[in-house]
């Protein structure tokens, strides 16, 4: 499939013919869902606690006698039944991670990006690159290329366009190397340039 190539001042520069294997598949919906689900489960900490009986610091010795006491029997005061006892099978440190097959993950990302393609929110740069860090000038050039709420892939990035897009809260910088399919989804355009183009056909030849 072809698309049209734009500079950064909106005008036409060509056209670069993308790959169908990669930009012209039929989305599916539930190999995105899996790769971003694996992916947040692989970022999230783990490190919830809670205190067990055997932390909870408190008396270890029985409340009364077995029998004769004239109430229910019971046993330590650390017991979950009790006001300041242990949680009843509450959570402890551990890892969300889980695995998911490399071809799976590199299914999503073409899906993810096949996906940007059918919507009509790609857009392709000659180049990310910018005459003086200026974040102003670049906001309006990403407006009128319509990508305010973007992510730019590049294979490396121009210094000044770097500096300029930091500030805007709304785009995100990630070289071809980091390129993952949350990012993509959560970013209502794709902007790629074509060095980013041609390393990501390498990628996922």
């Amino acid at each position: 499939m072809k698309t049209q190539v734009l500079s950064l001042d909106a005008k036409a520069n060509g056209e670069i013919e993308l790959s169908d294997a990669i930009f012209g598949l039929e989305p599916r919906a539930d190999l995105i869902q899996r790769v971003v689900i694996w992916q947040l489960a692989k970022r999230r900490s783990g490190n919830h606690n809670i205190l067990t009986r055997a932390e909870v610091d408190r008396t270890k010795q029985r409340v009364g006698k077995q029998k004769g006491g004239g109430c229910a029997r019971h046993g330590p005061r650390s017991a979950p039944l009790f006001v300041g006892g242990a949680k009843a099978m509450g959570p402890v440190t551990h890892s969300h991670e889980f695995d998911l097959p490399k071809k799976v993950r590199a299914l999503g990302l073409k899906h993810a990006l096949s996906a940007k393609a059918k919507a009509g929110a790609l857009v392709v740069l000659d180049a990310a690159a910018a005459k003086d860090v200026k974040t102003n000038v670049l906001a309006k050039q990403l407006k009128v290329l319509g990508a305010e709420n973007a992510l730019v892939v590049d294979g490396s990035f121009d210094k000044n366009f770097e500096m300029s897009a930091r500030n805007l809260a709304a785009v995100s910088l990630v070289p071809v190397a980091g390129l993952n399919v949350y990012d993509i989804v959560r970013r209502e355009k794709l902007v790629l340039t074509q060095a980013a183009i041609k390393a990501i056909e390498e990628r996922l030849a």
